[in-house]
């Protein structure tokens, strides 16, 4: 499907005059596989980065059978320069709850969970009472589905949704062998869904409106609205919301500063677009889903930001497996090496390959996504690498 321009909507932070969680109330009135299949047709994928069919997994969810099973809300949100989640659960929570409560009902799940990230630990008053007041309207829906808020520790690999429910266990937060998968065996060894609060509050809002109407925004590849955590070289800083599908040249033009060389789109997992490929790139279809959007002007230095990126992946690689471990760390000595003249340019090349292995090899997504943004920044900023 061709570009359909910069389109900003309001969806997903709409406010509306109905009693509280009365999306919910009018979901459960319906078919549990109409509801599926309206959320199968909807094409709503996954907004934490990995952007897997929510259908699709909330059917494998469904068809597991178990006594006990649990919905994780994957709040941890560290990817550097993403903060979508936070205004959310701040604004509106209700429609990340009742996402929660809908995946419950549908996947007949018996109790939830609200993975915090430590540092948004102040939200907790107000979520508590929220959490109050769905406890008090589930029970006249007829829904039994209590819901914990469970605090991170401040780990980026937590993020990963088994690295996360090892944190919940006690554990060290290091990603499991899959399979299985957690819609298998996840929290306590149950079958475990686990989803971005912005796929839950996505969720509640196609079942608002229906996957005809969902679906009739964004493109083939990607459905829907997205939020943007915007950042950098710009004057309109902020969370902003799109329709998929639009040119990063429209993107820049209405909130660059008039002198962007670069963007980096997904975060610091996701990928850096030179300014010579705005004009043949489409925000939503074969980037990342995370969310950050980062926008450089031709003041900064590509081989800081490079650099601050491989720092950040040095500190919160988890160390469990050798390509990330040891590859996060010679890709940082050899950027500086290569700045401060003890390599040749060329060696560049040979760091892309050591990242492209990295990305076969690592264990989760932390290592197998570094060459992303590493390869993108390299392969088209080289001149800012050499000292």
């Amino acid at each position: 499907m061709s570009n359909k321009g910069l389109r900003k909507v309001d969806i997903l932070f709409s406010q509306y005059s109905v009693a509280p969680y009365q999306i919910l109330k009018q979901t459960m009135k319906k078919n549990k596989a109409d509801v599926l299949t309206e959320i199968n047709e909807s094409g709503l994928r996954g907004r934490g980065g990995a952007g897997f069919p929510t259908g699709m997994k909330w059917q494998i969810m469904a068809d597991e059978k178990a006594e006990e099973k649990y919905i994780i809300c994957n709040a941890d949100e560290g990817e550097p320069g993403t903060f979508k989640d936070r205004k959310l659960l701040v604004e509106v929570p209700r429609k990340v709850i009742s996402g929660m409560a809908i995946a419950a009902w549908i996947t007949n799940s018996t109790k939830g969970y609200i993975y915090l990230r430590a540092e948004y630990n102040y939200l907790i008053p107000a979520l508590k009472k929220e959490l109050e007041v769905f406890e008090e309207y589930s029970k006249q829906f007829g829904l039994d589905f209590p819901i914990e808020i469970f605090s991170g520790s401040g780990a980026y690999v937590c993020g990963e949704e088994t690295a996360l429910i090892e944190s919940m266990e006690g554990k060290r937060g290091e990603p499991r062998n899959k399979p299985p998968f957690p819609t298998q065996e996840g929290y306590l060894g149950k079958p475990t869904l686990v989803n971005n609060v912005e796929t839950l509050a996505s969720v509640s809002m196609v079942c608002r409106y229906g996957s005809e109407k969902y679906k009739s925004l964004g493109t083939d590849a990607q459905r829907g609205s997205k939020l943007f955590s915007l950042s950098g070289d710009s004057p309109k800083e902020g969370v902003h919301e799109f329709e998929l599908g639009m040119k990063v040249s429209d993107f820049v033009a209405e909130y660059g500063d008039g002198d962007t060389k670069a963007i980096q789109v997904g975060g610091v997992a996701g990928y850096c677009i030179p300014r010579k490929n705005f004009e043949n790139t489409i925000i939503g279809e074969g980037n990342t889903t995370g969310g950050a959007t980062m926008i450089f002007n031709s003041t900064r230095s590509m081989y800081n930001v490079i650099h601050n990126y491989l720092e950040f992946f040095v500190e919160e690689s988890c160390g469990q497996c050798t390509p990330c471990r040891v590859g996060t760390q010679q890709l940082l000595k050899g950027i500086e090496a290569v700045k401060v003249g003890d390599k040749p340019e060329c060696y560049l090349q040979d760091l892309i390959k050591l990242s492209k292995t990295m990305k076969i090899t690592s264990k989760c997504g932390l290592g197998q996504s570094v060459t992303n943004s590493f390869t993108s920044i390299i392969t088209n900023f080289p001149e800012e690498m050499i000292y």
